[in-house]
């Protein structure tokens, strides 16, 4: 009876997944009538059987399913119940029940029941088979690989597409990196679009967080080894805590996105848009795009394009937001817990509690901040003074530090930009390449070496100069192991870029070293800017810019855990001896 139960689960989640197939191809292929008709009936009958699923799975097991998912399940059901009402039953035209006739309403049930039933699939991970750094990047390369053949489908692009540029901008999109061969304003339908803003979000977030949490919502729990793995993904100190990570990052990314998509909403003129769903589009993508760091618009010219060129409104909500989401989540979730701790002790009547002060800010959100406020500033005052009489010559007063600031801020790794990258003053654009290179906080969506990383580096560089042989800052120690990190991260950067940029320079002789170095910058740290390069790139090097994007975004250190097999740790020292260094 048991064996029996699975089976009619599997078969569930193998129509489910023909359901999402159906979707797919729907909206990627034009549809006759007669064609339109059959795939509705099609997703009533995956419906019929998604209802049937989980009908059966309460009979079963009621007392081993979640409230939460109880939840969800009612919601579905009663959804699903209400569009076949509104399909067969109901005749009238003239109530609410009518706006559930659409063909949008069914698909999104198909989806909602997809997520239901890939939720109670079991994915037990084998750290002997695959090691979660070799999970994390097939993960990715998965995600690029789908991502390409969804942006071939024939609706997604106005005049087609050939699979190298599909791979280019699915691995840009999946990696958060903006540089684009096609323009997405002009190229891409809003179903193209609308798959670019999707890869974003799973990229910036990554496919196993959604995964992982899904599952965990809807069973409740999880096997150790899928636990162990997940704390080697989100960097979680216990075990306990790895599913209210992923849940912490999930509330984070969204809420932060939604405020900033209405705030985007609020800043927009009206008249800048054929109707209010292309509004809302462009607040949702925008939204999504800043935070994720990703660097794409659906503008031609991103924000420096005519009617958004001057509103400073819409580029400080897009600054905040790319801010955010380059700060980590980790650090975002410490500064959610101090400002929780701040307002608790200013509420407080207690002498005693307002002179204790506890470690809440931890040592890696002060070093990430102060490293990321100390940086924007420096690169503020010299875009301003660098860029006054030449990029920010059309801006004024208020206008000019806005713009000073969103040029300074989204080198961290955002790509967006209010400005003519292309005419930037020489000084400046090597400024920039520094900043690319540094990129933003660690565990962030943002990429480049890393605040954290420079710091270490920088503090290493003072520690020597005064003779220490430890780092020390904020009265705690930094590790060895996290000085040892740092060090390789920045070889191992220096040296993937160095390759890219000699590989360039051989393919494309034509081109100017410094735009091939600013494109190869801006590929690894997964930024976005380009001096205007890379629709003219031949295929050789848009090759190689793909694959800096990918290793800038699963990191080289992390490609070269995946390859070299661990040794194992023996318990012995050999004799030491110092290295002539200089």
């Amino acid at each position: 009876m048991r064996f029996d139960i699975k089976l009619i689960h599997k078969i569930a989640f193998g129509i489910s997944l023909a359901g999402i197939i159906a979707f797919i191809g729907n909206f990627g292929f034009s549809q006759s009538v007669v064609s339109q008709k059959i795939l509705y009936g099609f997703y009533c009958f995956v419906l019929v059987v998604g209802i049937v699923s989980t009908t059966i799975r309460y009979i079963t097991d009621f007392t081993g399913l979640k409230r939460k998912a109880f939840a969800f399940d009612l919601l579905t059901v009663l959804f699903t119940l209400v569009i076949f009402y509104a399909h067969f039953v109901n005749i009238s035209t003239e109530n609410w029940i009518s706006h559930f006739e659409s063909g949008t309403a069914l698909k999104f049930a198909v989806v909602f029941t997809f997520i239901r039933e890939f939720s109670e699939v079991r994915l037990n991970y084998k750290r002997t088979v695959i090691n979660p750094a070799q999970l994390f990047i097939a993960s990715f390369l998965g995600i690029i690989l789908i991502g390409s053949g969804l942006l071939m489908l024939p609706n997604a692009t106005y005049s087609g597409i050939s699979f190298l540029d599909a791979l280019f901008t699915s691995t840009s999109a999946v990696c958060v990196t903006g540089l684009a061969v096609l323009d997405t304003a002009t190229h891409f339908t809003q179903f193209g679009q609308t798959i670019i803003m999707s890869l974003i979000q799973v990229g910036g977030l990554g496919i196993l967080t959604f995964a992982s949490y899904f599952s965990y919502f809807f069973r409740g729990g999880s096997s150790y080894e899928n636990q162990l793995a997940l704390s080697d993904l989100t960097s979680s100190n216990k075990l306990g805590e790895v599913f209210s990570t992923l849940k912490y990052i999930l509330l984070v990314t969204f809420g932060i996105e939604l405020v900033s998509a209405l705030l985007i909403y609020a800043s927009l003129d009206t008249s800048s848009f054929n109707s209010q769903w292309e509004q809302i589009f462009f607040s949702a993508f925008h939204a999504i795009s800043a935070f994720c760091n990703a660097g794409f618009s659906t503008l031609s010219n991103s924000l420096s394009e005519t009617g958004f060129e001057y509103n400073y409104a819409l580029h400080l909500v897009i600054i905040l937001t790319f801010f955010l989401g380059a700060l980590g989540f980790p650090i975002v979730v410490n500064l959610l817990t101090y400002l929780k701790y701040k307002i608790s002790i200013l509420l407080s009547f207690s002498k005693k509690r307002k002179n204790y002060r506890p470690w809440v800010l931890n040592l890696n959100s002060r070093l990430s901040l102060i490293t990321t406020l100390a940086i924007a500033v420096v690169a503020f005052v010299f875009f301003f003074i660098l860029e006054y009489n030449n990029t920010l010559a059309n801006h004024h007063g208020f206008g000019k530090v806005v713009t000073a600031l969103f040029g300074a801020t989204t080198p961290r790794s955002a790509g967006l930009n209010t400005i003519d990258t292309g005419s930037m003053t020489f000084p400046v654009i090597m400024l920039v390449c520094l900043l690319m290179w540094i990129g933003g906080s660690p565990q962030s969506t943002a990429g480049g070496i890393k605040t954290s990383t420079f710091a270490i580096a920088t503090l290493n560089i003072i520690s020597l100069a005064k003779g220490k042989s430890r780092i020390e800052i904020f009265r705690r120690e930094i590790a060895d192991i996290s000085v040892k990190r740092a060090f390789a991260i920045i070889s191992l950067s220096l040296i993937s870029i160095g390759l890219g940029i000699t590989l360039v320079s051989i393919f494309d002789t034509e081109k100017k070293l410094i735009d091939i170095a600013f494109e190869c910058f801006s590929a690894y740290s997964t930024t976005g800017l380009s001096l205007g390069i890379t629709g003219n790139l031949s295929s050789a090097s848009k090759l190689v810019i793909i694959v800096l994007m990918f290793v800038g975004r699963v990191s080289m250190l992390s490609l070269m855990i995946a390859v070299f097999k661990k040794v194992k740790h023996k318990n012995y020292s050999y004799p030491k001896e110092e290295i002539t260094i200089n």
